[in-house]
């Protein structure tokens, strides 16, 4: 049964490695992202921000770090879904636009909390890996 998803996690292995094209490693930065969110792990997320980041209102790395953990505490279950995926991709920097749906709850069927956002963010390559230098978003609903 192993060997069966062993050339597949090898493949995907070799697609976010640093011999990729540029916007195959921003998308899987993207994907990692998107899965540290649903994991609730923030020290993921804050590995995927630039030193520099900024975001809303003057928001830092750090404190999107402690965004991203006070709402990992408010919600034992947390939900995103990224649609409409834009990539602009310029030489070492790029500009993504997506929509995304995020949701947390307790855990139950239906989530406590859900709203739909139109986000912009900005990419730079850092030694061969992609990093958020930005985000902004604006709620659609």
């Amino acid at each position: 049964m192993r060997a069966m998803w062993l050339p597949a996690l090898l493949a995907l292995l070799a697609a976010c490695g640093p011999g990729a094209p540029p916007e195959q490693r921003l998308r899987a930065a993207m994907e990692q992202l998107q899965g540290a969110i649903e994991k609730r792990d923030a020290s993921a997320i804050d590995a995927q921000l630039s030193k520099d980041f900024v975001g809303p209102d003057g928001l830092d790395r750090a404190s999107a770090r402690r965004l991203a953990a006070a709402s990992f505490l408010r919600y034992r279950a947390v939900g995103i879904k990224i649609v409409g995926l834009d990539v602009n991709l310029q030489p070492g920097h790029a500009t993504v636009r997506f929509n995304a749906a995020l949701s947390g709850g307790s855990g139950q069927v239906l989530p406590d909390a859900a709203q739909l956002y139109e986000v912009q963010t900005g990419w730079r390559e850092e030694d061969g890996e992609w990093r958020m230098t930005s985000a902004q978003w604006t709620p659609r609903l």
